[in-house]
């Protein structure tokens, strides 16, 4: 069976990568599901004082070193991603939305590859709904990963208090976590 890839953005991984090692480049589930991220992630994270100070570990050679395996895309597919890239930009600028440049190629490898991409941004899930890409938020992902018995309820639990604990929760959060766990927090 062929592997079912899902793209986490930033936000995602920043959520579940310290929590979940190794995260990416792990196959789960009888679809094969595997993670993946951009390489850009590390760009915007070099970039972003703020990421660095929050997420001090995601430099630190295990975490590094799982983000090495990039997602391959054929020529008719890089040359789909570079169209629809320019599109997606004017569009968050006709719309003022605050989605980065790599939240937008994110959006557009989803587009091209026709798989879904984790992530909690609001502005870009509403892209997403407007141009047809799947999507998932990362407790879809856990309620997932714990369907396929790749975690346990108590990790995802850990999981959620940690969210709180650094004060990191999605939009949505406590009603999402109670219609996918059947558990108020």
């Amino acid at each position: 069976m062929a592997q079912s890839k899902i793209l986490l953005d930033s936000n995602s991984y920043f959520r579940l990568a310290k929590s979940i090692h190794p995260l990416l480049d792990v196959v789960f589930g009888e679809r094969d599901y595997c993670l993946y991220v951009l390489k850009e992630l590390d760009e915007e994270y070099d970039n972003n004082r703020g990421l660095r100070k929050k997420f001090d570990w995601v430099n630190s050679d295990g975490y590094y070193q799982n983000r090495q395996k990039q997602l391959s895309v054929s020529k008719a597919h890089r040359k789909e991603i570079d169209l629809t890239i320019e599109y997606l930009w004017q569009y968050k600028i006709a719309n003022q939305l605050g989605i980065s440049s790599v939240d937008i190629k994110c959006l557009t490898y989803g587009f091209a590859l026709q798989i879904p991409v984790t992530t909690d941004d609001i502005d870009m899930l509403d892209v997403a709904g407007e141009f047809e890409i799947s999507t998932m938020k990362t407790l879809e992902l856990m309620a997932l990963m714990y369907k396929c018995g790749h975690i346990i309820m108590k990790k995802i639990r850990e999981i959620a208090a940690y969210w709180e604990y650094i004060g990191d929760k999605p939009a949505g959060f406590r009603d999402d976590f109670e219609k996918l766990f059947g558990e108020k927090l």
